[in-house]
């Protein structure tokens, strides 16, 4: 199998090559310049011939976590999914030989803030912030690959636990010297995925039939003060303080904080299990056990 992967540096789309390549699929990585084909996601251009790739799958977007939320750094986030997104849909739609499924990346974040609300599935409304319409807009920009007949999956991915990199990278540091603890009142849930079963999951997608919005978490979403309190047992350090909101908020932001650390939604991956999919890790317990295993 042929498969063009965007973000295919990223923690994610490292990960997918990887699997790719050690299963025997050949994997070009789709990049700004140097190659044939290339691409700008922010400005929308995709230059050379797209002919001939069994699979797409789109990983790309500049880091939601990474930087403040200034007005530039929004528009940012927001340009590097939506306008290359479309772009590259628009592009699969009009080549002679078209991929036969396109995996487009999304996020739980479309859900937007649910708080303790029942379990999330596909079917769900969306939700109203700013995460929430950039996920709407990521989403609808790859309907042009829709309409031209292409299997199109929406894959929204929950917080990605992965030995190296994401979010435990920071966090980890703070709770070796035991100043971990839950984020305000720690009853916000985070839809959580490890890694490998992120990876399994686009892969099962490529594999098979599934088409339309896809939830990447496991299937237990955690609290904030759960996954804090398994997160210290696995490290064998105490959590007994909570982070101080207002720390992060001077760090980091308001909104970015109020955003990822002090909202939450419990996404249920119902698509995937019905589909079949069995993950590796069932409770964050598991998770962080799997995860953070080794030397």
């Amino acid at each position: 199998m042929r498969v063009l992967v965007t973000g295919a540096s990223g923690l994610i789309g490292t990960a997918l090559r990887h699997a790719l390549e050690a299963r025997g699929d050949t994997v070009v990585a789709l990049g700004r310049a140097g190659g044939d084909p290339s691409w700008d996601p922010t400005d929308g251009t995709v230059r050379g011939d797209l002919s001939g790739f069994d699979a797409v799958v789109n990983l790309a977007g500049s880091g939601i976590g990474d930087h403040r939320w200034t007005p530039a750094y929004k528009a940012a986030i927001r340009a590097s999914r939506v306008n290359g997104t479309r772009a590259l849909a628009e592009a699969l739609a009009v080549t002679a030989s078209r991929p036969a499924v396109f995996v487009s990346g999304s996020a739980v974040g479309y859900y937007g803030n649910r708080g303790r609300e029942e379990l999330l599935d596909e079917l769900s409304d969306p939700g109203d912030d700013f995460l929430a319409h950039v996920c709407r807009d990521w989403e609808a920009a790859a309907l042009p690959a829709v309409d031209a007949g292409i299997r199109t999956a929406f894959i929204r991915t929950g917080v990605v636990l992965a030995p190296k990199g994401g979010v435990l990278a920071r966090m980890i540091p703070p709770f070796k010297l035991g100043l971990g603890g839950r984020i305000g009142r720690g009853n916000q849930y985070m839809s959580w995925i490890t890694l490998a079963d992120e990876v399994r999951a686009i892969l099962h997608i490529v594999d098979g039939t599934l088409a339309g919005p896809v939830n990447l978490t496991g299937p237990h979403p955690a609290t904030n003060e759960t996954f804090t309190l398994e997160l210290g047992h696995v490290l064998h350090r105490p959590t007994r303080l909570p982070t101080p909101v207002f720390a992060l908020k001077a760090a980091l932001g308001a909104e970015l904080v109020e955003s990822l650390m002090l909202h939450g939604q419990r996404a249920f991956p119902k698509a995937l299990e019905a589909d079949g999919f069995e993950f590796t890790s069932i409770t964050v317990a598991e998770a962080l056990r799997s995860v953070l295993a080794g030397p």
